[in-house]
């Protein structure tokens, strides 16, 4: 009676499992997707405020700047460049 008993829970179990994913299940996945889809949005938000702010100038306008290179002092105390050439 005991075996029997056992069988019929794990079946009962099943059957409530299956009938809550079938009402929930949805609900539950339309949720995730539209937490993920705002993620998406704000990231995409984010980036295109990042392109705004870099791209002030207007359509036709070219702008060139130029990055000045600061020389190291510590550079000329490194010692000489040997360049060293293959033998055949």
């Amino acid at each position: 009676m005991g075996f029997l008993r056992t069988i019929l829970i794990i079946l009962l179990v099943y059957y409530m499992l299956k009938l809550f994913a079938k009402w929930f299940g949805p609900r539950i996945v339309g949720y995730a997707a539209r937490r993920t889809e705002k993620h998406f949005k704000d990231k995409f938000d984010q980036f295109q405020g990042y392109q705004n702010q870099e791209d002030n100038t207007n359509e036709g306008e070219i702008s060139i700047e130029k990055k000045t290179v600061q020389k190291n002092k510590n550079s000329e105390q490194l010692g000489e460049f040997i360049d060293f050439e293959e033998i055949e």
